[in-house]
């Protein structure tokens, strides 16, 4: 088989604008399949045929299906949630079998953990290359616009979170790919019912990452059962981690009000009133939904997209929690924009079937859940460790 040159596969992407989104090139060329123009005969043949049997393909085929270490890949891996899954994938299937991948140049530590390769969501044919050349089995897409991010640049938040859906969801078909791509409570909109949301229920989200996340919902059950792609979705609450800098989501006070209360002396200004309540996760909670989900076989998923919960609290009650560690936080609530997207949210996640058909169950509650939070932050700021009632570390 014909290999492709990496030689073009160079980001386009302004870099201050590349460390911002941590995902793909925003010149929206060369992303159909059509683009393939130095594709080796037999397999450009394939592509344009919309092939889906994963002969001529040769790493590509339906030994994807079931498989004891799986190939995987992690778009926008340098996210929130790239990194942490990527270290459970490697301890569970081995270090050189998970590929973290992004357009920005990683730092020393991630070269370390494991393989880390450039890959272009935009750029169809970079995506492809790899897929072939690393044997790939799964792949976990995790490159978006977050919902802040995304209403300040809505022309880049549809480049990215919708065309590189389609090249995503086009190589999971034609290389018979399992496909996991995580949805949001911000799938729902204002009409939905908001205590408790269903899995099932109006969808009109306000907000172009809401929007780009109902239409991968939907286009995954399209490729599921039209062309048996192995689509696998779960919709996420506010996830919630002291490990990495918040990534422009509505929901991320409740992660920097942590190193807030740890290092500023002023009061920690919320963006959202005290009382808007939000479906949150703690990341390990988040992480292990989604490798079970994974591991699930298929005949026991009735569903293509779950909701999953654990939490569900307002910034009030966040405070309230957190001043048990530093009793003299003061926290100014000056609402923004940020507002009318929560207020469009679910308030709590309804997650009965994913309990149901395929035992999820969280274990992080509020009392764990602020714990674990300042043993992690106190740890990546090289502060003493908290203790309920300290006064006031770094303050």
């Amino acid at each position: 088989m014909t290999t492709l040159k990496l030689g073009r596969c160079f980001s386009r992407t302004a870099p201050s604008l590349a460390r911002c989104i941590t995902t793909g090139s925003t010149t929206g060329q060369d992303y159909g399949v059509g683009s393939s123009r130095r594709t080796a005969p037999s397999l450009a043949r394939c592509i344009t045929t919309g092939s889906t049997t994963g002969q001529d393909y040769g790493v590509g085929s339906s030994r994807s299906l079931q498989l004891d270490n799986p190939r995987i890949m992690i778009t926008g891996s340098l996210g929130q949630l790239g990194q942490g899954l990527a270290k459970v994938l490697r301890n569970k299937y081995g270090r050189d079998n998970v590929i973290m991948s992004d357009i920005v140049k990683a730092p020393k530590h991630i070269h370390d953990m494991g393989p880390y390769l450039f890959a272009d969501i935009l750029d169809f044919k970079n995506l492809q290359e790899i897929i072939v050349n690393e044997g790939v089995d799964w792949m976990f897409h995790f490159s978006a616009l977050l919902s802040a991010i995304g209403e300040h640049d809505v022309p880049l938040a549809i480049k990215v979170n919708i065309q590189g859906l389609h090249n995503v969801m086009e190589l999971a078909k034609m290389y018979s790919l399992k496909l996991f791509i995580p949805s949001t409570i911000g799938a729902f909109g204002p009409e939905s019912p908001k205590n408790p949301t269903p899995d099932f229920t109006i969808q009109r989200p306000k907000t172009i990452y809401g929007v780009a996340k109902v239409h991968a919902e939907l286009l995954g059950e399209y490729y599921y059962h039209r062309f048996g792609v192995d689509f696998r979705s779960l919709r996420l609450p506010g996830v919630i981690s002291g490990d990495t800098v918040p990534g422009g989501g509505t929901t991320d006070y409740a992660c920097s009000i942590f190193d807030h209360a740890l290092t500023q002396p002023d009061p920690f200004q919320c963006y959202l009133r005290p009382d808007t309540r939000l479906p949150m996760i703690y990341i390990d909670d988040c992480l292990r939904a989604i490798v079970e989900m994974m591991e699930v076989p298929a005949a026991d998923l009735r569903m293509r997209t779950y909701n999953i919960a654990g939490l569900s609290f307002t910034p009030q009650e966040l405070t309230e929690e957190v001043k048990r560690y530093i009793p003299n936080l003061e926290v100014s609530y000056r609402p923004d924009g940020r507002q009318e997207i929560a207020d469009s949210w679910p308030q709590v996640f309804d997650d009965t079937n994913a309990r149901n058909d395929w035992g999820w169950a969280h274990r992080y509650d509020m009392d764990k859940l602020v714990d674990i939070m300042f043993q992690v932050v106190t740890q990546r700021l090289g502060i003493r460790p908290m203790h309920k009632g300290s006064a006031s570390a770094g303050r």
